[in-house]
């Protein structure tokens, strides 16, 4: 039988407290399994505060950072952060940590390295545990109010995903929509689990798909393109593992050329951006994202996720990231929210159901 993912969403209302925890309410109603938050703080209120906001009205979705970084918080503040937020969510409530991003880059600092990430994975972990950990305090550090809260890593780069492999619980893979990738992906995360003598099979898998859910496929495959574009941008070796040729001038003088900003994954007109790299074929843009409408969308999950299960690829979580980015507040019967369960979600269950 074919493992039946939880869905979850990442973005939702963060214009006050009061409007997140709504917010995440009304995903849980509507059929979203999880609600994952990112941890950018000159973008949006404090993570933790939202959270704890979300925890105190709902009672089934999961809830948890993705992504948060151990750079502009010190392992032992999240480890408490998230400690607390189990203790309001138990068994329900997942921390993911990765190198960091737009969190890091805000904040004019660096992000981890691999080695970096790891301490924080093993700190936390071992805080959570309730065990004491050497921190290079006199002592050892302990949590006195320790939550058993799974600690993930968000990753993309064989070393960190070897790494997480060997280290943390789960692994939320962002690699694009392309079955080679993910093997790939979860091969570096396998090796890393053996290496270390743990059963490859225990660390649990997730997938972060980039959603461009718009029924004009036209405007559809450029946002595709655009995607395609921001993986190729960091991530390279993501394009040149499918044998698929980039075919343009740098990403940078591209984006110089048509005033693409910050980036292609991120651009405010996706629809300009993706005609920028409208050199890249159909193929290229669904190789990176799940595009087109309902109908596309779900015979590319269930496709992907039937490719995966006969590859030994179980995903405990599919997380659909929409591009481009809701405007809030996203409500009614035509949002985002509200479309994708209806339309999407229970159509792939009931299909992964048939396996």
């Amino acid at each position: 039988m074919i493992q039946i993912p939880d869905f979850g969403l990442n973005r939702h209302d963060t214009s006050s407290v009061s409007a997140y925890a709504a917010d995440v309410k009304r995903a849980e109603s509507l059929g979203w399994d999880a609600a994952f938050l990112p941890d950018s703080q000159l973008r949006r209120r404090d993570t933790y505060v939202l959270l704890a906001a979300a925890a105190n009205c709902t009672g089934s979705i999961k809830i948890g950072p993705l992504l948060a970084n151990p750079v502009t918080r010190h392992p032992t503040v999240t480890a408490s952060s998230i400690s607390t937020i189990g203790e309001l969510a138990p068994g329900r409530t997942l921390l993911t940590l990765g190198i960091g991003d737009t969190a890091v880059r805000l904040a004019g600092l660096s992000p981890a390295t691999v080695e970096q990430l790891k301490r924080s994975v093993i700190t936390i972990r071992t805080l959570l545990s309730g065990s004491p950990v050497d921190v290079g305090a006199e002592k050892p550090a302990i949590l006195p109010f320790a939550s058993e809260v799974p600690v993930w890593i968000a990753a993309g780069g064989p070393k960190t995903l070897q790494m997480a492999g060997s280290f943390a619980d789960g692994v939320f893979i962002r690699v694009g929509t392309d079955i080679r990738n993910i093997q790939l992906s979860v091969d570096k995360i396998r090796q890393g689990a053996a290496s270390c003598g743990r059963d490859p099979s225990s660390v649990r898998l997730g997938a972060v798909f980039h959603t461009v859910f718009v029924d004009d496929s036209e405007e559809a495959l450029l946002m595709g393109k655009s995607m395609a574009a921001g993986y190729f941008e960091y991530s390279p070796m993501l394009m040149e593992n499918l044998g698929m040729d980039w075919g343009g001038a740098s990403p940078s003088q591209i984006k110089e050329k048509y005033g693409v900003w910050p980036d292609f994954h991120h651009s405010e007109d996706l629809v300009a951006s993706g005609t920028a790299v409208n050199f890249l074929s159909d193929e290229q843009a669904l190789a990176f994202s799940l595009l087109g409408d309902a109908k596309m969308i779900i015979s590319q999950i269930v496709g992907l996720i039937k490719e995966a299960s006969e590859l030994s690829i179980d995903f405990d979580y599919i997380v659909l990231h929409p591009i481009p980015n809701p405007r809030y507040p996203d409500l009614g019967s035509e949002s985002y929210m509200e479309r994708v369960p209806v339309e999407i979600i229970d159509d792939v269950k009931k299909a992964l159901s048939k396996f």
